[in-house]
């Protein structure tokens, strides 16, 4: 079943197309990942999805729901979450504010109890920090942050722009096993990242992106092992 359906979208800035005809799809329970060059389309294609842009031409359903019209409090209040490029945690504000801000539209609070222990649970140096300026992170807790702040509107999908973008080694490899974690609760993810090894590996599908423009579209293994992805993307 499919949770997220795009349909021909392209998204101009004034005279400038950065996305031309784009169709994919996102399957309930599903790691979707678009990879490709930085100019691509792919954040453009995100920010789309989450109602921060709008598409100059094309639909985008979420949940057989047309949202592509919708303001974007309201695609949020229907199970849709973004962690943006580059995490923007709120700075002056402290970790457990930046997490109760994910839950702003949530007014159950036993629910958002619920939440909150679950991902210091599953990010716990955010419990050991949770009272610390969010600005004075490093970069993988920061990405640890975003994520939970994400998490705590409890979305069916959550789409992530480069998670890995900037981190170290160590904490790259955490992340992706976070994501693999959030599917496995139950959480479907379409997922950007240049880091296009650690997210195929982890991805049921994915498509790749090219001056706007999907070029080639499959299973995670097959567009590993594709000699042309490889080539471009993978260092081989």
């Amino acid at each position: 079943m499919s949770m997220l359906q795009v349909e021909n979208l392209s998204i101009h800035y004034g005279m400038i197309e950065a996305v031309h005809d784009v169709s994919f799809e996102v399957a309930e329970g599903e790691v979707v990942s678009l990879i490709g060059a930085n100019g691509a389309g792919k954040t453009s294609i995100l920010r789309t999805i989450s109602g921060l842009v709008r598409p100059s031409q094309g639909r985008i359903l979420f949940q057989g729901q047309e949202i592509h019209k919708q303001p974007a409090q309201t695609i949020v209040a229907s199970g849709l979450s973004q962690v943006p490029e580059g995490r923007h945690v709120f700075p002056g504000l402290t970790v457990m504010e930046n997490l109760e801000m994910g839950a702003f539209l949530k007014k159950d609070r036993e629910e958002n109890a619920r939440n909150l222990k679950k991902i210091f649970e599953r990010f716990p140096r955010l419990e050991e920090r949770k009272g610390q300026d969010a600005a004075t992170l490093s970069g993988g807790e920061q990405q640890m942050l975003a994520m939970g702040r994400a998490l705590m509107s409890t979305p069916k999908l959550l789409l992530l722009d480069e998670p890995s973008m900037g981190l170290a080694p160590i904490f790259i490899n955490e992340i992706f096993e976070i994501i693999k974690d959030i599917q496995a609760q139950g959480t479907t993810v379409l997922l950007i990242e240049q880091n296009a090894n650690k997210a195929l590996a982890i991805s049921n599908r994915g498509y790749v992106l090219e001056n706007g423009k999907i070029v080639l579209a499959g299973t995670g293994q097959e567009l590993l092992t594709s000699e042309e992805v490889r080539k471009a993307y993978l260092g081989g």
